[in-house]
């Protein structure tokens, strides 16, 4: 495969899964209705669906070694479960998607730090100019600023 035609790969799954990101911030808030499925409910639906769903992946796919379960992963996957169904009711899109942003990055940030890759420089003015904009973003008020188009 060419540089290209890998750049075009990477664009292109980039694409989807952001549009598969905001499809499920969608239908999360769509099935969220008061007259539907409470957010309890609707996050043990979504784990246990995910369960079914990499049990098949896993079945269908070359066998592997025993892996002994990762405890902290899943208290984390049940935070992020627990905290998302509930937002969904009283956050924006925009703000969802912020702070599942921020949340991500951050993880990133200290799976980099733990690993190989460290600390630089230019690493640690990319994250100030990062955390910048979204305390800005953030700000109360600012909201109602960015909406009115004033500044």
């Amino acid at each position: 495969m060419t540089g290209a035609a890998t750049l075009a790969r990477t664009a292109a799954l980039t694409m989807l899964a952001m549009v598969a990101f905001a499809a499920n911030s969608l239908l999360c808030r769509m099935a969220l209705r008061p007259d539907l499925i409470d957010p309890a409910t609707f996050g043990s639906v979504r784990v246990a669906a995910g369960a079914v769903a990499l049990a098949l992946m896993l079945r269908v796919g070359a066998p592997r070694a025993a892996v002994p379960p990762d405890w902290i992963a899943a208290a984390m996957l049940f935070a992020y479960v627990a905290c998302f169904s509930f937002a969904y009711l009283s956050l924006s899109a925009g703000t969802g998607a912020l702070i599942l942003f921020g949340a991500v990055q951050a993880t990133m940030l200290v799976a980099g730090l733990r690993g190989a890759s460290g600390w630089s420089r230019r690493r640690a003015w990319a994250w100030r100019w990062r955390w910048a904009g979204c305390s800005t973003w953030c700000r109360p008020g600012s909201r109602r600023r960015h909406q009115s188009g004033r500044r």
